[in-house]
């Protein structure tokens, strides 16, 4: 494998200025590995209110949306780096305590791109029963795969680009598996929502830190950890066509060792009626085969082994049985069983005399299990099974070697397999039956340097150099810089080059369900991303951040002809804008608007739209909370999209889902102390509309329920 002798210079160098400036920086440096400052000492209560409201960008360390009033969609906007936070006056790159998490501090990220968060406060009000939920009101996410009727066929996209081509992590570790078949991806239901303590969401060049097939952005997903005395949180809901969500927590400290362990149950039945056309219409006119049952469990450990050294260990598993949709298609009856474990083990350290060098090493594992099986339309009978495994490892030194500069670099290590069977009755796919098992090893070496070369200017540069069994080695950079012009304006731009190989079943797997070939001879998804765009705070309490994105992704991967093919060239282009309003200390409100420009720039679809890609989607809300009592509207919008996958013989390829506006309703009442009712309702205008490609919302749909923390 030949490696960019560019790539080992810098990496060379960065370890040896490492292993110097440690032995010579020790503890006389003080500032914390993170870039972010703190707004409120460690030593010092919240304050109320009023005295939160900043006078100027840098004092805003998030939107003061008390937006613990808006319900979870409402995705509180971190512009983690304000304007000021550059332009402070003969300030180190300084951070606060951070906030604890399970395995590994808060996410460090990147100021040159936009980082939006949303915190368990709203992800609890809003009764979310997935992160696809979660994940719905962020800026620049289109998010189909969600509510009555779900289905993976709709898809979940931020900025035009798959789940598979961004990074999702669970405190900062990786959970993908790149599965592409069997309905596969990163299954968003794989964390129980009420273990979750925030979810934060960041691109540029994050992806030298976490991963070069990061096309769209990096999803963290950060749990909570249990402290102090013992503690049982419990939520259970019932809603419209026999759905329900139950869960429970328990969390507490025994000794030297915290502890939290979470269980979530979701059940519906999602058998609405829906019009001609639909996918999966039975012969009462209700959805047929729609039903939906999972089960989720999750348990962390953590102990601190002195005051510089800590261990923690997370497992997340994921039971999921549930039938499958099929738009375009005749009725069909096919199950799915999807079965997944996440597990990981982290020390971190605290390298050195000082605070400002730290190690964190993460051993993780990942499966996902999936089979699919079912009669087809009459007599046939089809299997497929796809086991994924994964083991990772992790090195990472997070080190500020002075006052202006923050170097982090390390290696990540990747062992996949892949194995799995396909078996069908019908004579002309007997051929393909058979049994596979295939492997795949990637490494990768990766540094991130920001400088703060003025006060009011920073940039950063980062290389990662990856090493895999079957393509090869090759080097992706990514560059990055931000521009305080005034207390309340900061400009900011990035560029990374990004690299995405095909999934092992995308080269070797025959899907029996949708009889998809494998393609041994896919070539790697390559190209490169950017954004640009400005953190604007126009009063305040009122902030708004604007975001340009695009990427040009050559040979992009598709299906064509009933087989998976290097489609061609993919141009996007967007906007993403986030604003927020806290208008008094009860009264708050936001908006998110995202467009998306996802072109096909070459072959037999030059010119199209993405399929399932919308170009427009929005989301408005408004709440208001006093004394436990909380009311929360949102309004949400979607232009339409491409049907395009399997389409009926009377439809063109080209035609597109008709766009939808629609309002929702959140209420809080509290009980008692520790007891609060909970009552959302969906649709409110009653109309039933075309989610995407013949998925349809039912209408008005409710859902009620009671959370208790004792």
């Amino acid at each position: 494998m030949k490696l960019s002798l560019f790539g080992i210079a810098f990496l060379s160098s960065a370890a040896w200025i490492c292993v110097f400036t440690q032995s010579s920086y020790g503890a006389e440096a003080s500032a914390k590995p993170n870039l972010i400052p703190s707004a409120i000492p460690p030593d010092q209560s919240l304050p109320d209110t009023a005295s939160l409201t900043p006078a100027h960008l840098q004092d805003f360390q998030k939107p003061l949306t008390e937006a613990r009033l808006l319900q979870s969609n409402s995705a509180t906007v971190s512009l983690e780096r304000k304007a000021t936070d550059i332009a402070q006056q003969e300030e180190p790159l300084d951070s606060s305590p951070e906030e604890e998490i399970v395995g590994v501090e808060k996410l460090q990220k990147p100021t040159s791109t936009p980082v939006y968060t949303i915190e368990a406060d709203e992800i609890r009000r809003e009764s979310a029963d997935s992160l696809a939920e979660i994940l719905r009101g962020l800026p620049g996410f289109a998010v189909n795969d969600v509510g009555f009727g779900a289905d993976i066929h709709t898809g979940t996209f931020y900025r035009g680009a798959s789940i598979n081509q961004s990074v999702f992590l669970l405190n900062g570790r990786p959970i993908g598996t790149n599965v592409n078949t069997y309905h596969g991806g990163t299954d968003l239901n794989s964390i129980p929502t009420g273990a979750i303590e925030r979810v934060e969401l960041s691109s540029g060049t994050a992806a030298t830190l976490y991963g070069s097939e990061s096309v769209g952005g990096v999803v963290n997903v950060v749990t909570k950890k249990g402290t102090g005395i013992p503690q049982f949180n419990g939520f259970a809901q019932l809603g419209s066509f026999s759905s329900s969500n139950y869960r429970g927590s328990y969390s507490g400290s025994l000794g030297a060792v915290d502890y939290l362990f979470s269980y979530q149950r979701f059940k519906a039945e999602n058998d609405y009626r829906v019009p001609v056309g639909a996918a999966n219409r039975g012969a009462d006119g209700r959805l047929f085969n729609g039903d939906s049952t999972q089960d989720n469990y999750y348990g962390n450990l953590s102990l601190d082994l002195n005051d510089r050294n800590s261990l923690s260990l997370d497992v997340s598993t994921v039971t999921s049985r549930r039938g499958l949709l099929y738009f375009g298609f005749p009725l069909q009856r096919d199950r799915l069983d999807h079965d997944t474990v996440n597990l990981g083990l982290t020390w971190k350290a605290l390298v050195g005399n000082g605070e400002d060098s730290t190690l964190n090493t993460t051993l993780s594992f990942n499966q996902d299990y999936f089979s699919t099986y079912g009669p087809t339309q009459a007599v046939f009978f089809r299997r497929g099974i796809l086991n994924s495994r994964s083991f990772n490892a992790r090195v990472e030194h997070d080190w500020q070697t002075s006052k202006t500069n923050n170097l982090r670099w390390g290696l990540d290590l990747q062992n996949s397999q892949l194995n799995g069977e396909a078996f069908s009755t019908l004579p002309r796919l007997a051929q393909l039956n058979g049994e596979f098992d295939r492997d795949r090893f990637q490494a990768a070496l990766f540094a991130l340097n920001t400088w703060q070369i003025t006060n009011n200017f920073q940039a950063e540069l980062g290389l990662r150099q990856n090493f895999t069994s079957e393509f090869g080695s090759y080097l992706n950079p990514s560059v990055g810089a931000r521009w305080a012009l005034s207390p309340n304006l900061a400009l900011r731009g990035s560029w990374v080059s990004v690299h995405r190989n095909p999934g092992l079943d995308q080269l070797y797997a025959f899907d029996t369900v949708h009889n998809w070939l494998p393609n041994p001879d896919l070539k790697p998804e390559t190209g490169s991303s950017w954004t640009t765009g400005f953190d604007v705070q126009l009063a305040k309490s009122f902030t708004a951040q604007v975001t340009y994105f695009g990427s040009r992704l050559n040979d992009r991967i598709s299906v064509q002809s009933g087989r998976w093919a290097n489609i061609g060239v993919v141009n996007t282009n967007g906007i993403e804008a986030a604003l927020r309003w806290q208008v008094s200390s009860q009264w708050s409100t936001f908006a998110n608007y995202t467009y998306t420009d996802a072109k096909i720039g070459s072959g037999v679809e030059r010119g199209l739209q993405l399929s399932t890609v919308p170009f427009s989607v929005a989301r408005f809300g408004i709440g208001y909370a006093s004394n436990g009592w909380e009311v929360n509207l949102y309004a949400n919008y979607f232009s339409g999209a491409r049907r395009a996958l399997f389409t009926l013989a009377s439809d063109s390829p080209r035609d597109f889902s008709p766009s939808w506006f629609s309002f929702d309703l959140g209420l809080r009442i509290p009980v008692t102390r520790g007891l609060g009712l909970t009552v959302f309702l969906e649709n409110l205008a009653d109309r039933s509309y075309e989610k995407a490609n013949r998925i349809y919302q039912p209408g008005l749909t409710y859902r009620v329920g009671l959370v208790s923390d004792f």
